[in-house]
């Protein structure tokens, strides 16, 4: 008789049970000695196909329907059966309880790499991080979701599939303009969203009817014209979030469009903190894994075999090419995110009188779990590379900075390198690609002509010369048309004031579908 393996498993071959086991183990060492606090986890195995639809449908276990999410689908699946991409080996949900995706082609191996990468890393990253806490409802996403696809489907039997796939096109369009940027309103609830959509409608259209009789007319239209703060804090100018905007004061619109605009502000809104936390969310998880890995071969529970498997894996994910390589394509999130993970462990434990001169707070104080979990918790990447990226990084990476506005200097010049005169401008700069100040264009509704035309304002304000692509400008404005049902422009004015340029568009209609 043979005694029982020590192994969680040997070869590449699982079943249901080694994943108990596998996530067993990790969820030991995860609460015991990296101290994480994660949400319960929920472990699905899926195809290879599923896992497609899955991308194509931004990774949600269950959405409504529309065409974008079969068109994503059919590239996906082009570029996959051709050999020219292959598939991510999880997708993870920030629900409660976390989902995470495993594909059943991955070997044992994989299985407990994604185990520790998504079951762990991320989902502590979701649970603590600060802007998940205050901007998502993981309790609630699951639910709301059902109450979207079965609201959708509903209005699809009601008013017509090609009204609603239209009111979603439009919506759609606006999703990155569709959020609030700053804290300051109470937390999402979307377990009372769902419950109070027929209530709120009622509500709302009270209050938007109330808003469109101070619309003047007559005799009375020059003196209310000049009410102009009244006009504007009746319809919560200047606005920023276009959706919220739409659904709140769009004349023409039908309640079931509002709340099609509502549910599409919402998922957006769930979306925002993981496009501000991309570099620390898969640094985290990564480090996780690797640390999780580690131990397990290190307790003789993965055999030399299935560790070198792992490293194998491991070494693919944080690879970042050199910038003269035909692969570069920026910084790898995961080989960022991971190498600053080890360089402030190494910064809290083993520091140098560089780390000790920059890093005065942390370096040296030991408990490096304490200060990584603390990070997790507080940062979010524009933050987090400006504070605790190091010169020892900054030289091993052979970063540098290159400057190439035409207005200014004719060519390319090199403005910073990984010495001691470049280092705080690299990280400025580097931290700089990742504020939303500066990647999403800076859009918000000025003004609205009640007493003449409903003639609709924007205002682009330009941030270093980053001007809108007029082609993708005009479409966008136009569903932003089609929902308001009166005329739209919008002017892009630089820092002083100065217009730049200005968009004037039409609608076309949509909003008057029945």
């Amino acid at each position: 008789m043979t005694a029982p393996s020590r192994f969680l498993f040997e070869g590449a071959d699982w079943d249901f049970s080694t994943l108990q086991r596998i996530h067993d183990a990790c969820e030991e060492i995860s609460r015991s000695e990296l101290g994480l606090d994660v949400y319960p986890n929920q472990i699905e195995v899926i195809t290879a196909e599923q896992m497609l639809d899955a991308y194509s449908s931004v990774g949600m276990p269950l959405f409504y329907k529309h065409w974008s999410f079969g068109k994503h689908f059919a590239y996906q699946e082009a570029f996959y059966r051709k050999g020219f991409t292959g598939l991510a080996y999880e997708i993870v949900i920030n629900s409660s309880p976390c989902i995470s995706y495993l594909m059943e082609e991955n070997t044992a191996t994989m299985q407990a790499l994604v185990i520790a990468h998504a079951a762990f890393g991320h989902n502590h990253f979701f649970k603590n991080n600060y802007l998940f806490r205050q901007w998502t409802d993981a309790d609630g996403i699951l639910n709301y979701l059902d109450f979207a696809k079965s609201y959708v489907a509903q209005c699809e039997e009601r008013h017509g599939r090609l009204a609603v796939e239209q009111t979603l096109d439009a919506a759609h369009a606006l999703m990155s303009h569709g959020i609030d940027r700053y804290p300051g309103k109470k937390k999402l609830d979307l377990r009372a969203e769902e419950k109070r959509a027929g209530k709120r409608r009622l509500h709302e259209e009270r209050a938007f009817n109330d808003l469109w009789r101070t619309v003047p007319s007559g005799p009375a239209k020059s003196e209310a014209l000049l009410n102009i703060e009244r006009r504007r804090k009746l319809l919560g100018l200047p606005q920023e979030n276009l959706l919220y905007f739409l659904e709140k004061t769009a004349p023409r619109l039908k309640p079931w469009q509002r709340e099609l605009l509502r549910i599409v502000r919402h998922i957006a809104q769930y979306f925002y903190p993981q496009s501000q936390t991309k570099v620390m969310n898969e640094g985290t998880a990564t480090y996780v894994h690797y640390r999780i890995m580690t131990r397990l071969h290190e307790q003789g529970r993965i055999s030399d075999g299935n560790f070198l498997e792992f490293l194998q894996s491991h070494t693919n994910v944080v690879f970042q090419p050199d910038f003269d390589d035909q692969r570069f394509s920026g910084f790898n999130p995961y080989a960022l995110g991971f190498a600053m993970m080890q360089d402030i462990e190494r910064i809290v434990r083993n520091p140098d009188e560089e780390d000790r001169e920059w890093f005065p707070e942390i370096a040296g104080t030991g408990d490096a779990l304490a200060v990584l979990r603390n990070i997790w918790a507080n940062y979010r990447d524009e933050s987090f590379i400006s504070q605790f990226l190091s010169p020892r990084l900054m030289r091993h990476m052979r970063m540098f900075h290159l400057h190439d506005d035409p207005a200014e200097i004719a060519g390319i010049r090199v403005n910073a390198i990984h010495d001691a005169r470049g280092y705080r401008r690299l990280r400025r700069e580097l931290a700089r690609q990742y504020d939303v100040g500066y990647i999403d264009p800076n859009i918000e509704v000025l003004d609205v002509d009640l007493a003449g035309d409903r003639h609709l304002m924007l205002r682009h304000a330009v941030v270093k010369g980053a001007r809108l692509s007029e082609t993708d400008a005009r479409r966008v404005l136009q569903h932003l048309a089609d929902l308001w049902s009166y005329d739209v422009s919008l002017v892009e004015v630089d820092v002083t004031g100065n217009v730049l340029k200005e968009y004037v568009v039409n609608p076309r209609g949509l909003a008057t579908a029945a």
